[in-house]
């Protein structure tokens, strides 16, 4: 079995010493040293509570050794776990169930490019990621895709192989209308053309 390197970064010496020593002794896990950070795989961010502090740390962390971060800290809700995740977090822990075989399951997944959540913070995440979608973006017209649903139709059009006189056509727009969609979504994404603009929704699943 191939040792995943870890790094270890926590708010103090005693949570420092006692997360490493907990998983040296495990053969899945390697820990470095802090001058090793840059040969890191996965990076632990060991901490009380979200705060600017620990947001800096994580942000920090992840420039200097390009790991993926998994946080283990004390309280944390879903407005917290956005910020996490904007920092590059996949994986977090509570402390109260941080026992080494659980730290090492999440170190296992985050180095596999999956993340772990608790399941009742993931629970009420897509909750508010819902409420979201239905009373801010929605009304708007908007998606969590990024593209509004009237892009979304007209880069699927376009997908089908429609020009832009048969994409106006099927959704009674003016070809100007078209255009300008597709202007917009180029603009927006920084694509060169509407295949790379239908290239680019594909592959990241907005369409």
């Amino acid at each position: 079995m191939e040792r995943i390197p870890v790094c270890i970064r926590a708010d103090d010496p005693i949570s420092q010493v006692g997360v490493a020593g907990a998983l040296r002794p495990r053969p899945e896990v390697q820990v470095l040293a802090d001058t090793d950070m840059n040969q890191a795989e996965v990076a632990l961010v060991v901490t009380g509570a979200v705060t600017d502090h620990s947001l800096r740390v994580l942000r920090s962390v992840s420039q200097s050794s390009g790991a993926r971060l998994v946080m283990v800290t004390t309280d944390i809700d879903e407005s917290d776990l956005v910020s996490v995740a904007e920092r590059g977090v996949v994986g977090v822990v509570r402390r109260g169930e941080a026992t080494p075989e659980r730290l090492v399951t999440v170190i296992r997944s985050a180095a596999a490019g999956e993340g772990t959540v608790p399941p009742d913070l993931l629970g009420r995440l897509l909750d508010q990621v819902g409420r979201v979608q239905r009373q801010v973006l929605g009304p708007r017209g908007l998606t969590f895709s990024s593209l509004t649903e009237r892009e979304a139709e007209v880069l699927r059009l376009v997908a089908e192989g429609l020009d832009t006189v048969e994409i106006a056509t099927r959704l009674a727009y003016s070809p100007r209308t078209v255009k300008q969609v597709l202007h917009d979504i180029q603009n927006r994404f920084q694509l060169r053309n509407r295949c790379h603009a239908v290239a680019y929704a594909m592959r990241h699943g907005l369409i």
